[in-house]
This record gives structure tokens, sequence and C-alpha cells, in this order.
């Protein structure tokens, strides 16, 4: 698949068309969230300590840069009840979590977000390879993580069932720091034969989910067994993580798969999302353009930008590098500028996604250090 291409006039008509929704969606966003009737009780309370009026001064994107910035300690810890909206008091409520391989985790409250979210994303799987009916293979991590019940609603809004496995991520990590590779290999394998299991049972399975480390892993289980991935009658896989790079998405789809798309039937399409922001999706990855992944969030219910590693309020020049920073604006959250423990290049504007992106994504170089990245 080849990304559209339009006129540099209908671009830049296209990219006013989401400024001004975005504009106009942050504020209500605000407005939700710090009026009495609907607001949380984070925010509410928040109010006091600001140095403005929110529901006064706060008429467009630009005007979230009064708030500061967002503190991740702040979604450590409970009660997780002062993130509920009073707009959504008494609905049925998930907590997800992120982080948490060492002390307390971020915990996020969702009540349809992530149905929302994976939803809009359907609309942005080709069908061709992504058949409606489908059934699916999630190869993820699993337990209080948001991942495996997104996956799980994508499958059945697609209207097909999604085969699950078992893994725990901080386990992996746990495995990494004490440098017990033996067994970080064997919990591995534990969840590769998790899968061939699933595939070897005629469940009729065409779509997965699968970090870019388990589909590799999956493929080479699949060698020592004299097959190929396409043996398995998948044909469309959408990933994540950072471990996405032109080389090992050029390796997967030229050894792994057997060519692109319209030569092997398989068509992947990375992603780069999280518990916070949701699921940003990529512009086609061709082999024209190098196998460059370029990631564009989903506004205007996430933003994403590329910001100066000293000065998170100023934007970096297209293609140069920076932190990245989200902006999370649906009425079950609010999160105004957070710095994430990525970084990356940003990325002009295109037809589809008229807003910028960013590439290269990698761990921030402030902690890349000391990150220990596991089965992403």
């Amino acid at each position: 698949m080849k990304p559209e291409v339009v006129s540099p006039a209908e671009l830049e008509s296209r990219a006013k068309a989401a400024k001004d929704q975005l504009d106009k969606h942050a504020c209500e966003i605000v407005q939700h969230h710090f009026h009495e009737s609907t607001g949380c009780p984070f925010w509410l309370n928040k109010k006091r300590e600001l140095k403005f009026d929110p529901l006064k001064e706060v008429k467009c994107y630009a005007d979230i840069q009064k708030f500061p910035l967002f503190e991740d300690e702040w979604l450590r810890g409970g009660p997780a009840s002062r993130w509920i909206p009073k707009a959504f008091a008494g609905k049925p409520t998930y907590i997800f979590e992120t982080g948490g391989t060492t002390g307390i985790p971020k915990s996020r409250v969702v009540i349809e977000d992530h149905w929302t979210d994976y939803e809009i994303f359907s609309g942005t799987l080709p069908d061709k390879y992504f058949p409606k009916g489908a059934n699916w293979l999630m190869l993820g991590p699993s337990g209080p993580r948001r991942l495996r019940l997104a996956v799980e609603h994508l499958a059945q809004f697609r209207g097909g069932i999604c085969f699950c496995i078992d893994l725990d991520p901080r386990w992996v990590v746990k495995l990494i720091k004490k440098g017990w590779m033996e067994h970080l290999e064997a919990y591995k394998q534990h969840c590769i034969d998790q899968a061939l299991t699933i595939l070897s049972a005629g469940h009729d399975i065409k779509c997965a989910f699968a970090t870019p480390k388990l589909l590799q892993a999956l493929c080479e289980s699949l060698e020592k067994q004299g097959k190929t991935f396409k043996d398995t009658g998948i044909t469309g896989i959408f990933s994540g993580g950072t471990e996405f790079t032109p080389q090992w998405t050029r390796f997967c789809i030229e050894e792994y798969f057997g060519g692109p798309p319209e030569q092997s039937g398989i068509y992947m399409t990375p992603t780069y999302g999280n518990t916070l922001m949701g699921l940003a999706c990529s512009k086609p990855v061709t082999a024209e353009e190098g196998y460059k992944i370029s990631y564009y969030a989903p506004q205007p219910r996430a933003v994403a930008e590329v910001v100066d590693f000293d000065d998170p309020l100023k934007l970096v020049p297209y293609g140069d590098s920076g932190r990245v920073k989200l902006t999370t604006l649906t009425k079950e959250l609010f999160i105004p500028g957070f710095l994430e423990r990525d970084e990356g290049e940003r990325e002009k504007p295109y037809a589809k996604y008229p807003w910028d992106g960013v590439s290269g994504v990698k761990p921030w170089r402030g902690i890349a250090a000391q990150t220990t990245v596991g089965v992403y």
C-alpha cells in the first residue's frame, strides 16, 4: 500500500481543518474536566493550585501550554476513583497499569476509551489483509494491561474471536535484570509454545497482534519446524514497540514473510501506543522510503509533539530529534504535557494524517542506559 499523495494546497487545507477541530475539541475537553458537574476530583482539586482559570482561559489547543507539565507520579497510587469524572459516576470501570517493574505502577481508569480508540484504529486496517469476521491471535502482554482487552475488542468489533496467550512482561524484565538469560529464553519459548498450540488447533486465525520480539521468535520457531510464517494462514499483523526499526522491518518482510504484501499476501502495520495515548498509526511502510516508520497520534483525542530536550514548550524543527510530549484529550482522561520516556524525529503532516508525526522512536537518551527493554 502506498501513502496517499495530495497537492500542497489540499494538504494545507486538510491541516487547517484538523487544527480547527483540535482547537474546538481541546476547549470542550477542558470544560468537561474542570466543570463542577462533570469533572473528576483530581482536576477539580488541582484547579485551586493553578494560576489561571481553565474554564475561561483555554480557548484553543495552544492554551493547554498554560498547564504545568503533567507528573507521572500523579498516576501512582490511589484512590483511583479520583480520576473518574463525575459524568461517568457509577459506570463499570477498568484499571489499566503501565510500568511497575519496581515500585507502584501508574494506573489509568478507563470506561470505554479503549473500545473507542481501537474502533477508530479498525478503520485504518485494509480488509484485504484483515478480513472482517476473521479470528485473531493476541501475542502480547496480558494481566492488568490495556492492550490485551483492546485487541480482544478490536477482534470482536470486526466480527471475530480473539485467542490470547498468558504473558507477564514484568517477569521478563526481572529475568533480564538478574541476568537469568536461560530462564528468559525458556519463558519466551513458553509464550511461543502457547501461540503455536493455538495456531495448530484449527481456529482459522487470519489476523494477529504481536510485539516485534515475539513475532521474530514465532518465525524462528516455525523455521525449526520446517515451516514459514505463511503456513500459519495469518495475512494481517499489527505490531507495536520501540523495537520497530527500518532494518528490522525490512528483514521481517523480506526474510520471514517472503516479500511485500502484494507478493507475499502478508501485511504488517507498525503502531506506537501506550496506556495513556491510545494508538498512533503509521504511515504505510514502503521499500521506496527505506522502510521508514512514521507515527501519527489519533488527533484530536491525543496529540504527540516532538519538543526540545531542554525546553518542553518549544517544538523542534522538522527532521530534528527531540523528546516526545503527549497530551491526552478524552472525556475520560485529560493529561496535558506529559513527557514520554521516548524520543524521535519530528515528521511533517501528510494526506491521511494532516498533523505532525514522529519517526525513529527510541528510549529517551536521559534514561536509555537505565531502561530495560523486555518483550517489546
